[in-house]
Protein backbone atom coordinates (compact mmCIF):
# COMPACT_ATOMS: atom_id res chain seq x y z
CA UNK A 1 0.00 0.00 0.00
CA UNK A 2 2.63 2.23 0.46
CA UNK A 3 4.51 2.31 -2.77
CA UNK A 4 1.23 2.33 -4.15
CA UNK A 5 0.88 5.70 -2.01
CA UNK A 6 3.85 6.76 -3.29
CA UNK A 7 3.27 5.73 -7.07
CA UNK A 8 -0.09 7.95 -7.09
CA UNK A 9 1.42 10.98 -5.56
CA UNK A 10 4.53 10.87 -8.19
CA UNK A 11 1.77 10.64 -10.78
CA UNK A 12 -0.54 13.24 -9.28
CA UNK A 13 2.55 15.59 -10.49
CA UNK A 14 2.40 15.37 -14.47
CA UNK A 15 -1.66 15.15 -13.61
CA UNK A 16 -1.67 18.39 -12.15
CA UNK A 17 1.01 20.57 -14.36
CA UNK A 18 -1.41 19.17 -16.89
CA UNK A 19 -4.48 20.98 -15.19
CA UNK A 20 -2.97 23.98 -14.40
CA UNK A 21 -1.97 24.25 -18.38
CA UNK A 22 -5.68 23.35 -19.48
CA UNK A 23 -6.70 25.89 -16.47
CA UNK A 24 -4.15 29.13 -17.59
CA UNK A 25 -5.38 28.18 -20.98
CA UNK A 26 -9.24 28.42 -20.24
CA UNK A 27 -8.75 31.43 -18.60
CA UNK A 28 -6.50 33.22 -21.13
CA UNK A 29 -8.95 32.04 -23.88
CA UNK A 30 -11.43 34.94 -24.18
CA UNK A 31 -10.49 38.42 -25.48
CA UNK A 32 -9.28 41.01 -23.37
CA UNK A 33 -7.87 40.66 -19.98
CA UNK A 34 -8.59 42.71 -16.53
CA UNK A 35 -6.25 45.38 -18.08
CA UNK A 36 -8.96 45.91 -20.66
CA UNK A 37 -11.66 46.09 -17.96
CA UNK A 38 -9.07 49.08 -15.97
CA UNK A 39 -9.19 50.87 -18.94
CA UNK A 40 -13.38 50.48 -19.59
CA UNK A 41 -13.83 51.60 -16.25
CA UNK A 42 -11.17 54.52 -16.44
CA UNK A 43 -13.08 55.77 -19.28
CA UNK A 44 -16.26 55.57 -17.87
CA UNK A 45 -15.53 56.07 -13.76
CA UNK A 46 -12.37 57.32 -13.59
CA UNK A 47 -13.00 60.84 -15.19
CA UNK A 48 -10.27 60.15 -17.69
CA UNK A 49 -10.08 60.40 -21.59
CA UNK A 50 -9.65 57.38 -24.08
CA UNK A 51 -6.09 58.37 -24.64
CA UNK A 52 -5.08 58.34 -20.53
CA UNK A 53 -6.95 55.18 -19.80
CA UNK A 54 -5.10 53.07 -22.59
CA UNK A 55 -1.82 54.52 -21.16
CA UNK A 56 -2.46 53.26 -17.65
CA UNK A 57 -3.50 50.38 -18.86
CA UNK A 58 -0.80 49.31 -21.01
CA UNK A 59 1.52 50.78 -18.15
CA UNK A 60 -0.22 48.47 -15.89
CA UNK A 61 -0.17 45.56 -18.46
CA UNK A 62 3.66 45.89 -18.57
CA UNK A 63 4.59 45.48 -14.90
CA UNK A 64 2.60 42.60 -14.50
CA UNK A 65 3.67 40.60 -17.16
CA UNK A 66 0.23 40.55 -19.39
CA UNK A 67 1.84 41.76 -22.61
CA UNK A 68 4.26 38.76 -22.62
CA UNK A 69 3.43 35.92 -24.61
CA UNK A 70 1.50 33.20 -23.16
CA UNK A 71 3.90 30.69 -22.13
CA UNK A 72 6.27 32.96 -20.61
CA UNK A 73 3.41 34.35 -18.65
CA UNK A 74 2.45 30.37 -17.99
CA UNK A 75 6.19 29.34 -16.84
CA UNK A 76 6.13 32.21 -14.58
CA UNK A 77 2.96 31.29 -12.92
CA UNK A 78 4.08 27.55 -12.18
CA UNK A 79 7.63 28.22 -11.56
CA UNK A 80 6.02 30.49 -8.87
CA UNK A 81 4.01 27.88 -7.55
CA UNK A 82 7.16 26.32 -6.23
CA UNK A 83 7.97 28.83 -3.79
CA UNK A 84 4.59 29.74 -2.83
CA UNK A 85 3.31 32.43 -4.88
CA UNK A 86 0.27 31.44 -6.91
CA UNK A 87 0.86 34.98 -8.36
CA UNK A 88 -1.61 38.33 -8.04
CA UNK A 89 -5.12 39.52 -7.74
CA UNK A 90 -5.41 42.44 -10.26
CA UNK A 91 -9.06 43.21 -8.48
CA UNK A 92 -8.01 42.75 -5.03
CA UNK A 93 -5.09 43.77 -5.24
CA UNK A 94 -3.35 41.26 -2.93
CA UNK A 95 -1.63 37.96 -3.65
CA UNK A 96 -3.36 34.99 -4.73
CA UNK A 97 -2.50 32.82 -1.40
CA UNK A 98 -3.51 35.43 0.72
CA UNK A 99 -6.81 35.91 -0.52
CA UNK A 100 -7.37 31.88 -0.82
CA UNK A 101 -5.90 31.16 2.19
CA UNK A 102 -9.33 33.18 4.33
CA UNK A 103 -11.57 31.25 2.73
CA UNK A 104 -10.28 27.81 1.86
CA UNK A 105 -10.51 26.91 5.20
CA UNK A 106 -14.70 28.05 5.43
CA UNK A 107 -15.18 26.17 1.73
CA UNK A 108 -13.41 23.04 3.10
CA UNK A 109 -14.96 22.79 6.26
CA UNK A 110 -18.38 23.31 4.67
CA UNK A 111 -17.74 20.86 1.68
CA UNK A 112 -16.39 18.09 4.47
CA UNK A 113 -19.71 18.52 6.71
CA UNK A 114 -21.64 17.99 3.65
CA UNK A 115 -20.18 14.88 2.81
CA UNK A 116 -20.82 13.71 6.36
CA UNK A 117 -24.15 14.49 6.27
CA UNK A 118 -24.96 13.57 3.11
CA UNK A 119 -23.46 9.92 3.79
CA UNK A 120 -24.59 9.43 7.12
CA UNK A 121 -28.10 10.43 6.73
CA UNK A 122 -28.18 8.71 2.86
CA UNK A 123 -26.61 5.47 3.98
CA UNK A 124 -28.86 4.81 6.77
CA UNK A 125 -32.08 5.48 5.25
CA UNK A 126 -30.86 3.77 1.86
CA UNK A 127 -30.41 0.40 4.17
CA UNK A 128 -33.33 0.50 5.73
CA UNK A 129 -35.09 0.96 2.79
CA UNK A 130 -33.64 -1.88 1.42
CA UNK A 131 -34.03 -4.34 3.96
CA UNK A 132 -37.99 -3.26 4.41
CA UNK A 133 -38.68 -3.11 0.05
CA UNK A 134 -42.14 -1.67 -1.03
CA UNK A 135 -42.82 -0.93 2.95
CA UNK A 136 -44.57 2.56 4.16
CA UNK A 137 -40.93 3.71 5.08
CA UNK A 138 -39.24 2.49 1.55
CA UNK A 139 -42.01 4.48 -0.08
CA UNK A 140 -41.21 7.34 1.88
CA UNK A 141 -37.70 7.25 1.77
CA UNK A 142 -37.76 7.02 -2.08
CA UNK A 143 -39.98 9.98 -2.38
CA UNK A 144 -37.64 12.45 0.08
CA UNK A 145 -35.34 11.06 -2.56
CA UNK A 146 -36.28 12.43 -5.62
CA UNK A 147 -37.58 15.62 -3.84
CA UNK A 148 -33.68 15.87 -3.08
CA UNK A 149 -32.36 15.10 -6.10
CA UNK A 150 -35.01 17.71 -8.38
CA UNK A 151 -35.14 20.62 -6.09
CA UNK A 152 -32.04 22.66 -6.82
CA UNK A 153 -29.79 23.67 -4.02
CA UNK A 154 -30.15 27.82 -4.17
CA UNK A 155 -34.20 26.98 -4.27
CA UNK A 156 -34.10 24.85 -1.28
CA UNK A 157 -32.06 27.59 0.42
CA UNK A 158 -34.56 30.27 0.08
CA UNK A 159 -37.27 28.21 1.26
CA UNK A 160 -35.00 27.42 4.24
CA UNK A 161 -34.00 31.36 4.47
CA UNK A 162 -38.56 32.17 4.07
CA UNK A 163 -39.36 29.62 6.60
CA UNK A 164 -36.78 30.82 9.19
CA UNK A 165 -37.44 34.47 9.06
CA UNK A 166 -41.16 34.38 8.70
CA UNK A 167 -42.70 31.32 10.15
CA UNK A 168 -40.06 31.01 13.15
CA UNK A 169 -38.78 34.41 13.50
CA UNK A 170 -35.25 34.19 13.51
CA UNK A 171 -33.50 37.05 13.08
CA UNK A 172 -29.87 36.73 11.23
CA UNK A 173 -29.99 34.50 8.35
CA UNK A 174 -26.67 33.95 6.10
CA UNK A 175 -23.10 34.22 6.38
CA UNK A 176 -21.23 32.17 9.38
CA UNK A 177 -21.63 34.74 12.17
CA UNK A 178 -24.29 37.29 13.30
CA UNK A 179 -23.22 40.80 12.58
CA UNK A 180 -22.20 41.34 16.65
CA UNK A 181 -19.59 38.49 16.27
CA UNK A 182 -18.51 38.92 12.99
CA UNK A 183 -15.13 40.66 13.67
CA UNK A 184 -15.13 39.67 17.72
CA UNK A 185 -12.27 37.17 19.03
CA UNK A 186 -13.04 33.53 19.57
CA UNK A 187 -14.95 32.86 22.30
CA UNK A 188 -17.43 30.15 23.37
CA UNK A 189 -20.35 33.03 23.02
CA UNK A 190 -19.10 33.09 19.36
CA UNK A 191 -18.48 29.24 18.40
CA UNK A 192 -22.36 28.42 19.99
CA UNK A 193 -23.81 31.43 17.14
CA UNK A 194 -21.41 29.73 13.93
CA UNK A 195 -23.20 26.46 15.37
CA UNK A 196 -26.46 27.98 14.61
CA UNK A 197 -25.14 29.37 11.47
CA UNK A 198 -23.55 26.69 10.05
CA UNK A 199 -25.81 23.71 10.13
CA UNK A 200 -27.79 25.94 7.35
CA UNK A 201 -25.52 25.81 4.55
CA UNK A 202 -24.63 21.94 5.35
CA UNK A 203 -27.39 20.93 4.78
CA UNK A 204 -28.73 22.91 1.66
CA UNK A 205 -25.48 21.75 0.24
CA UNK A 206 -25.39 18.04 1.34
CA UNK A 207 -29.08 17.61 0.36
CA UNK A 208 -28.73 16.46 -3.23
CA UNK A 209 -25.55 14.11 -2.22
CA UNK A 210 -28.20 13.04 0.61
CA UNK A 211 -30.68 11.70 -1.93
CA UNK A 212 -28.35 10.77 -4.05
CA UNK A 213 -26.23 8.44 -1.60
CA UNK A 214 -29.76 6.84 -0.08
CA UNK A 215 -30.83 5.69 -3.85
CA UNK A 216 -27.70 4.06 -4.76
CA UNK A 217 -27.18 2.15 -1.06
CA UNK A 218 -31.02 0.71 -1.51
CA UNK A 219 -30.44 0.07 -5.23
CA UNK A 220 -27.01 -1.92 -4.60
CA UNK A 221 -27.95 -3.54 -1.47
CA UNK A 222 -31.15 -4.87 -3.12
CA UNK A 223 -29.01 -6.94 -6.04
CA UNK A 224 -26.28 -8.05 -2.88
CA UNK A 225 -28.80 -8.96 -0.93
CA UNK A 226 -30.18 -11.70 -3.95
CA UNK A 227 -26.85 -13.19 -4.40
CA UNK A 228 -26.18 -16.99 -3.78
CA UNK A 229 -23.64 -16.24 -0.82
CA UNK A 230 -25.86 -14.09 1.40
CA UNK A 231 -28.63 -16.93 0.98
CA UNK A 232 -26.55 -19.09 1.89
CA UNK A 233 -25.71 -17.27 5.36
CA UNK A 234 -28.96 -16.84 5.95
CA UNK A 235 -29.35 -20.87 5.20
CA UNK A 236 -26.94 -21.38 7.84
CA UNK A 237 -29.33 -19.87 10.10
CA UNK A 238 -27.82 -16.10 11.22
CA UNK A 239 -29.50 -13.63 12.33
CA UNK A 240 -30.70 -10.79 9.63
CA UNK A 241 -28.85 -7.96 11.22
CA UNK A 242 -25.29 -10.11 10.95
CA UNK A 243 -26.35 -11.40 6.90
CA UNK A 244 -27.00 -7.55 6.14
CA UNK A 245 -24.15 -5.82 8.46
CA UNK A 246 -21.32 -8.69 7.92
CA UNK A 247 -22.17 -10.24 3.95
CA UNK A 248 -23.72 -7.58 2.34
CA UNK A 249 -23.13 -3.72 3.12
CA UNK A 250 -19.58 -4.30 2.56
CA UNK A 251 -20.20 -4.88 -1.14
CA UNK A 252 -22.44 -2.64 -1.27
CA UNK A 253 -20.27 0.67 -0.23
CA UNK A 254 -18.32 -0.38 -2.44
CA UNK A 255 -19.84 2.23 -5.18
CA UNK A 256 -20.29 5.00 -3.01
CA UNK A 257 -16.67 4.77 -1.56
CA UNK A 258 -15.78 5.49 -5.21
CA UNK A 259 -17.60 8.34 -5.63
CA UNK A 260 -16.70 9.88 -2.49
CA UNK A 261 -13.27 10.81 -4.61
CA UNK A 262 -15.26 13.20 -6.88
CA UNK A 263 -18.15 14.34 -4.50
CA UNK A 264 -15.72 16.98 -2.65
CA UNK A 265 -14.70 18.88 -5.97
CA UNK A 266 -18.50 18.81 -6.98
CA UNK A 267 -19.53 19.90 -3.54
CA UNK A 268 -16.66 23.10 -3.57
CA UNK A 269 -17.97 23.94 -6.98
CA UNK A 270 -21.54 23.12 -6.44
CA UNK A 271 -21.89 25.24 -3.48
CA UNK A 272 -21.15 28.90 -5.32
CA UNK A 273 -24.21 29.48 -6.09
CA UNK A 274 -25.87 28.50 -3.00
CA UNK A 275 -22.61 30.73 -0.90
CA UNK A 276 -23.74 34.09 -2.53
CA UNK A 277 -27.96 33.25 -1.63
CA UNK A 278 -26.74 32.63 1.98
CA UNK A 279 -23.48 35.28 1.90
CA UNK A 280 -21.09 32.54 2.46
CA UNK A 281 -17.25 33.43 2.90
CA UNK A 282 -15.80 30.45 0.61
CA UNK A 283 -14.11 30.58 -2.65
CA UNK A 284 -17.37 29.84 -5.00
CA UNK A 285 -18.34 33.76 -5.02
CA UNK A 286 -14.86 34.70 -5.16
CA UNK A 287 -14.11 32.01 -8.06
CA UNK A 288 -16.97 33.25 -10.14
CA UNK A 289 -15.98 37.35 -9.68
CA UNK A 290 -12.83 36.21 -10.72
CA UNK A 291 -13.90 34.75 -14.08
CA UNK A 292 -16.27 37.50 -14.85
CA UNK A 293 -13.30 39.63 -14.15
CA UNK A 294 -10.73 37.73 -16.23
CA UNK A 295 -8.36 38.07 -12.68
CA UNK A 296 -6.63 35.01 -14.41
CA UNK A 297 -4.08 34.08 -11.81
CA UNK A 298 -6.97 34.27 -9.27
CA UNK A 299 -9.01 32.06 -11.01
CA UNK A 300 -6.26 30.07 -12.19
CA UNK A 301 -5.79 28.95 -9.10
CA UNK A 302 -8.88 28.18 -7.70
CA UNK A 303 -9.12 25.64 -10.57
CA UNK A 304 -5.96 24.15 -9.60
CA UNK A 305 -7.21 24.06 -6.80
CA UNK A 306 -10.22 22.29 -7.27
CA UNK A 307 -7.97 19.58 -9.27
CA UNK A 308 -5.72 19.17 -6.20
CA UNK A 309 -9.11 17.97 -4.33
CA UNK A 310 -10.07 15.57 -6.96
CA UNK A 311 -6.61 13.68 -6.93
CA UNK A 312 -6.15 13.29 -3.20
CA UNK A 313 -10.06 12.71 -3.00
CA UNK A 314 -9.49 9.59 -5.38
CA UNK A 315 -6.18 8.35 -3.34
CA UNK A 316 -8.37 8.62 -0.21
CA UNK A 317 -10.75 6.82 -1.61
CA UNK A 318 -8.84 3.97 -2.97
CA UNK A 319 -7.24 3.52 0.09
CA UNK A 320 -10.23 3.42 1.72
CA UNK A 321 -12.35 1.08 -0.58
CA UNK A 322 -8.49 -1.51 0.09
CA UNK A 323 -9.61 -1.38 3.53
CA UNK A 324 -13.32 -2.30 3.64
CA UNK A 325 -12.81 -5.12 0.66
CA UNK A 326 -9.74 -7.08 1.21
CA UNK A 327 -9.80 -8.91 -1.85
CA UNK A 328 -8.48 -4.97 -3.02
CA UNK A 329 -5.09 -5.28 -3.55
CA UNK A 330 -3.26 -2.43 -5.17
CA UNK A 331 0.17 -3.95 -4.61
Amino acid sequence: MISYIIRRAIYSVPLLLLVTLIAFTVITIPPGDYMSRLRQQLTERGGLSREEAIEVAEQMRERYGLDQPFLVQYGKWVMGMFHGDFGYSFQYRKPVFQIIWRRLGWTLAIAFSALVFANVFGLIPGIYSATHQYSLSDNFFTILAFLGLSIPNFFLALVLMYILVFWLGVEHIGGLFSPKFMMAPWSWAKFLDFLKHFWLPVIVTGTAGTAGAMRVMRNNLLDILGQPYVQTARSKGLREIWVVSKHALRNALQPIIMTWGMQMPRLITGSAIVAIVLNLPTTGPMFLNAVVTQDMYLAGSFLLMIGVVLVIGNLLADIILAAVDPRIRYD
